[in-house]
């Protein structure tokens, strides 16, 4: 996608802020499910969420869309939420999730007015996610003693998670572009 301009609109209302950050939350805890079953009915079992990584996309949509507080709480509170309805993610991975998914739905909203191509800060924000997981698990491995933590375990899992990141990549920026250059209803 080549550069494209975002026009200017009014800071949203707190209200607007409420919903879209419990919107990305339910969201982020009942997109997994759907990947979940997709798996059980074909037998493929967890990988289409582990290829799709259902999580990421309302969380980085949220802080694009509504600031970076709004995708910072709600990728914060999202594998909370999930793992509360469903017991997934496990308990275990629980704070590494959601130090990874707040470092998206904040550096999406972060990113929000800066001049780049909305493919660019896309990616930039699934880095700065991954990052602050690798320095979370890094933390539990080297301060905390916790052997499961691997601090490169993050980027080992890439590969594993590239139709998602090809989805994101495609997605975020056409729904962003889409949303954003929507005709006001004046």
């Amino acid at each position: 996608m080549t550069a494209v301009s975002i026009q200017k609109r009014e800071p949203l209302s707190i209200k607007l802020k409420a919903a879209a950050t419990i919107i990305a939350i339910f969201a982020a805890a009942l997109l997994p499910q759907f990947f979940h079953w997709l798996g059980a009915v074909s037998g493929a079992g967890t990988a289409p969420g582990v290829a799709f990584c259902p999580m990421h996309l309302p969380i980085i949509l949220a802080g694009f869309l509504a600031g970076p507080v709004v995708g910072g709480v709600s990728g914060l509170l999202g594998p909370i939420v999930s793992s509360l309805i469903s017991g997934m993610p496990p308990a275990a991975q629980v704070p590494f999730m959601s130090v990874e998914l707040l470092g998206y739905g904040l550096a999406a909203g972060l990113l929000r007015p800066v001049k780049l191509p909305l493919f660019a800060k896309t990616l930039l924000a699934m880095i700065a996610g991954r990052v602050l997981r690798m320095a979370a698990c890094s933390f539990a491995f080297y301060a905390l003693g916790n052997a499961k933590m691997a601090p490169l375990g993050i980027w080992k899992s890439v590969p594993a998670c590239l139709p998602g990141i090809v989805l994101q990549l495609v997605l975020i920026p056409l729904i962003v572009y889409r949303v954003e250059n929507a005709p006001s209803k004046e």
